[in-house]
């Protein structure tokens, strides 16, 4: 019971914070979530679309999970490794939370030419160039760890997926809006964190 208790509190808070910024935003008059909204080449169109698609889907299998992970081809994982899934699920959250704290009104989910924004490098930014799609990693690692059934790994193993082709296809429009500034900021800080 805590593994269930302790994923809805932290899956809760992160999800809680992602609308809230979105919330706030809107409020300015900036509409963050820019996922297949627009004109886009057909490769990025399609990306975001699917993962728009699992964003929602896995919330929901997450929190499925949480009250009906026995129904899901559910796993037997030692402890250890479910307490593991525990911290990497807070860690998460606390990644996402700085990194949409530091971006303050220049995050934005999706490509979007139209809009400018600036480019951000502080904060969590000077040890990741994206840890908001760190936060959301852990969180489905975390939350497939703790919880573990067949459903919830599966859909983890797609999210982070899908946020890597969303980094790459990001990758190619941020020299076109930020140039040296951009690339200096790529050749030194990691993709991910650390050594990634």
């Amino acid at each position: 019971m805590i593994f269930q208790i302790s994923i809805f509190a932290l899956i809760t808070c992160f999800y809680i914070a992602y609308f809230m910024k979105q919330i706030f935003l809107r409020k300015k008059g900036i509409h963050t979530n820019r996922l297949a909204k627009g004109h886009k080449p057909p490769k990025t169109a399609a990306i975001e679309t699917a993962l728009l698609a699992a964003t929602y889907g896995i919330a929901a299998i997450q929190y499925a999970s949480v009250f009906f992970s026995r129904f899901m081809l559910s796993l037997t994982f030692p402890v250890s490794v479910r307490w593991i899934g525990i911290v990497l699920t807070g860690s998460g959250v606390i990644f996402f939370i700085l990194a949409i704290t530091s971006m303050r009104d220049s995050w934005r989910a999706g490509v979007d030419e139209t809009q400018k924004t600036s480019i951000v490098t502080r904060g969590i930014y000077k040890v990741s160039r994206n840890p908001a799609f760190v936060g959301f990693d852990l969180l489905y690692m975390g939350s497939a760890l703790a919880l573990p059934n067949m459903i919830s790994i599966l859909s983890a193993f797609i999210g982070i997926l899908l946020l890597h082709f969303q980094i790459l296809e990001e990758e190619k429009y941020l020299p076109r809006a930020f140039g040296d500034e951009y690339l200096q900021y790529k050749s030194s800080t990691p993709r991910y964190f650390l050594f990634f």
